[in-house]
């Protein structure tokens, strides 16, 4: 069985490179599946979702998503909203990462199930940092859905 892959909903080139570079630094194996906009991110969402073994096994559906709130076109608020309101998305845990500290941000991806969230760091240091607490949190230390 190949190991379940990793959605990262980044629009910024940096960024998504930023991400490769803390899990290569962290030894994540897991596939990392990059969508630049919310709506790309629910259109692969959907296809895994339709593939043939996944109504007895959740390999093809992502083992987490980090999901950046402003993207193009359908944002982060639409994704989430969307897999939380799906039965066969809503067990993938989403860790928003975005550059907003909006409270009003905070308080609609909590009120709308996101599992964590994360202010991006503008510093490159510090969003490794950051990185490596989600990545060192939710690949080693919390027991995620099979």
């Amino acid at each position: 069985m190949r190991p379940r892959h990793i959605l990262v909903v980044e629009d910024c080139d940096d960024d998504f490179e930023t991400v490769h570079d803390a899990a290569r630094h962290c030894g994540v194996r897991h596939p990392i599946v990059r969508a630049a906009s919310g709506g790309e991110c629910l259109r692969l969402l959907h296809q895994w979702r339709q593939l043939p073994d996944s109504p007895r096994s959740r390999d093809t559906l992502p083992l987490l998503v980090l999901l950046d709130l402003n993207t193009p076109g359908d944002d982060g608020r639409d994704v989430l909203l969307q897999v939380r309101s799906d039965d066969a998305l809503c067990i993938i845990p989403v860790v928003v990462l975005s550059a907003s500290a909006n409270p009003r941000d905070l308080q609609f991806c909590y009120a709308n199930g996101a599992n964590a969230y994360h202010v991006k760091p503008v510093a490159h240091a510090m969003h490794l940092k950051v990185l490596h607490e989600i990545f060192g949190y939710w690949l080693g230390s919390a027991v995620l859905p099979a």
